[in-house]
């Protein structure tokens, strides 16, 4: 693949020349982790949407605070990385991405799972964790090959039914919210066996009354047993 990686001290813009690439594949402007440098580049130029040949943009540990609509161009992307940067928002034309296979948005200031990201049909792994979102969409359920759903640190408070109908689930953190129940249809995401994969799925953090931690520890079958025990009262 035909990849550049750009980096400088405390990278703020990138010449134009960059965007004459139309046969680039991977972009990264990232920091290294190890560094613990974080790059202060705050918008990307609409001349990025030249790059439509694209199938990897790296983006981490910038200073973002809008993505260009141009974005949609990109209809070869396969991997968007734009975690630890200040996204309130995302462009509708995010939804045109049907290539997308990961997203990792984590530690940015978004309050709700974007309308756009329900369109990715491809999608099958999402980081959303470390955000201030308190609402998912009721559209999540067209996610329907998402197999990573990552939610740690947020506002959750609650979580649509529509979750239980994402069957190809693994993993799914849920870790530090305000959750106090979790959807009746839980139990059906028979994928998350933690029972043999603590990582599977994870809870801490959460006030749970129902069902409670004890039961959630059971595994998804505990958990539908929890719930059919209601029906048959």
């Amino acid at each position: 693949k035909k990849k550049l990686k750009i980096s400088g001290g405390e990278l703020l813009s990138v010449r134009t020349q960059v965007f004459d690439l139309d046969q680039l594949q991977v972009l990264e402007m990232s920091p290294e982790r190890e560094s613990c440098r974080r790059y202060r580049m705050e918008l990307l130029p609409q001349e990025i949407g030249h790059l439509r040949n694209l199938t990897c943009l790296y983006m981490d540990s910038n200073n973002l605070k809008k993505i260009p609509a141009e974005i949609g161009t990109w209809s070869h992307l396969e991997r968007l990385t734009l975690s630890n940067n200040s996204l309130s928002s995302l462009p509708t034309e995010m939804g045109a991405l049907q290539r997308l296979q990961s997203l990792h948005l984590a530690n940015n200031s978004l309050t709700e799972l974007p309308a756009p990201l329900c369109q990715l049909r491809s999608l099958t792994f999402l980081d959303m964790s470390d955000n201030k979102i308190d609402t998912i969409l009721s559209s999540i359920r067209y996610l329907e090959k998402l197999e990573t759903l990552l939610l740690l640190f947020s506002s959750l408070e609650s979580l649509p039914e529509d979750v239980c109908l994402l069957r190809n689930l693994h993993t799914l953190w849920l870790g530090n919210n305000h959750l106090r129940s979790l959807p009746v249809a839980f139990g059906e995401l028979v994928n998350l066996d933690w029972g043999y994969n603590y990582c599977s799925c994870n809870f801490e953090g959460n006030p749970l009354k129902s069902p409670p931690p004890e039961v959630c520890s059971r595994g998804p079958e505990g958990i539908r047993a929890y719930f059919s025990s209601f029906r048959g009262i």
